[in-house]
């Protein structure tokens, strides 16, 4: 493993003399800016005013989008399940048929992206995963996001052969989101390991699982 030193949470970017963006992408934008001071600042740091500096908009603008701190919250879980979606790139993935060496390149490289690149909205998400342990409100829209990814998940390893697909999806899961925390925010932050090494202990996971 190398050391790596965490990247500044992104920033994002600041609204010009353009004209306003349309709804929808003014929704994304106070999302991503809320998304951002998530990683960077914590829940605490999470406040309208703060969300509006942070995306560049007039002061006001994000309780236009989100009335309330809980419509916010929704609103940066939506975002944050889009955002991971393509990280992730499920629908992305080889055909089955391609063999497992083609789903473990697939699955650590996506892996390795949320280590990396998408470190900040890992951070965001266990940010979010634990406020929603106190809102049951939340917990729903959390849950739900949460299932896309498995349901595909579950698709993925029964092609592939799997003889019980939600156990394993599971241990998948448990095993991918212990690596990331480990490496995010637990005593492995300064040590990311790299693609090969992602490869690896995702090959033996899988490898028990489905039998070699």
């Amino acid at each position: 493993m190398h050391a790596a030193t965490p990247p500044p949470a992104p920033r994002p970017e600041a609204a010009t003399s353009r004209a306003a963006p349309a709804a929808a992408s003014r929704a994304d934008l106070v999302a991503d800016a809320a998304l951002a001071l998530l990683a960077e600042r914590g829940m605490r740091g999470l406040t309208h005013r703060a969300v509006d500096e942070a995306a560049g908009l007039a002061q006001g603008s994000t309780s236009n989008v989100a009335r309330s701190r809980q419509a916010l919250l929704e609103l940066a879980v939506r975002r944050l399940a889009d955002r991971e979606e393509r990280v992730l790139a499920l629908d992305e993935m080889p055909d089955p048929r391609a063999g497992l060496d083609a789903l473990v390149d697939a699955l650590a490289l996506a892996t390795h992206r949320a280590l990396t690149r998408n470190r900040a909205l890992t951070l965001a998400r266990y940010e979010l995963a634990l406020e929603a342990t106190r809102r049951p409100e939340l917990r729903a829209h959390f849950d739900a996001a949460g299932a896309r990814f498995r349901e595909r998940l579950g698709v993925l390893v029964r092609e592939m052969g799997s003889r019980d697909p939600e156990r394993h999806v599971l241990s998948l899961v448990a095993w991918a989101d212990g690596l990331m925390f480990s490496c995010v925010a637990g005593s492995f932050h300064a040590e990311v390991p790299g693609p090969r090494e992602v490869r690896s202990g995702l090959r033996e996971v899988l490898d028990g699982m489905l039998g070699g």
